[in-house]
């Protein structure tokens, strides 16, 4: 299989797309960032020094996921028409899960988009309570699902 991102001599481009068809392309990525209760507990109690924790992580995954094609040298620029971010409390790590649903209209997927924005959220929370807690741990990020285009409907087996 010949690698996409390189040409007839081996130097790095960008895919040219301009002959694929628009579809509508979607996909959801997640990662989990643990932490220890202390942190946990002032992140759920909004008492964060820094501010509201999962509310500027939401933020900054919607920014993340618009900013993909200026962090990640091959990828196109996309009209998103919509990011989802979504943070599911994990009492029991202690943690959180973070979920990034990125759609558009399009010649290309949306997957690096979905994973920028869930990298750039979980750093979010990171940098928002590393005072109380470095030890955190970020892991977990991946596809969850895609669909859209020619290579079709992907899901991770569970």
């Amino acid at each position: 299989m010949k690698l996409t991102h390189l040409d007839e001599n081996d130097r790095p481009k960008m895919v040219d797309v301009s002959a694929k068809n628009d579809t509508t392309r979607v996909a959801k990525a997640s990662g989990i960032i643990q932490m220890s209760q202390e942190a946990y507990n002032m992140i759920v109690s909004n008492q964060a020094k820094k501010g509201p924790v999962l509310q500027t992580a939401v933020i900054a995954s919607i920014m993340g996921t618009k900013q993909t094609s200026s962090l990640i040298p091959m990828c196109h620029p996309l009209m998103l028409t919509s990011v989802n971010c979504e943070v599911e409390q994990l009492d029991e790590l202690p943690g959180f899960k973070l979920t990034v649903t990125a759609k558009l209209e399009g010649k290309t997927g949306v997957e690096m988009e979905a994973l920028t924005g869930v990298s750039i959220g979980l750093l979010t929370i990171y940098d928002m309570a590393k005072a109380i807690d470095r030890s955190m741990v970020i892991s977990n990020i991946l596809l969850e699902e895609k669909d859209g285009g020619k290579s079709g409907k992907f899901t991770r087996p569970a």
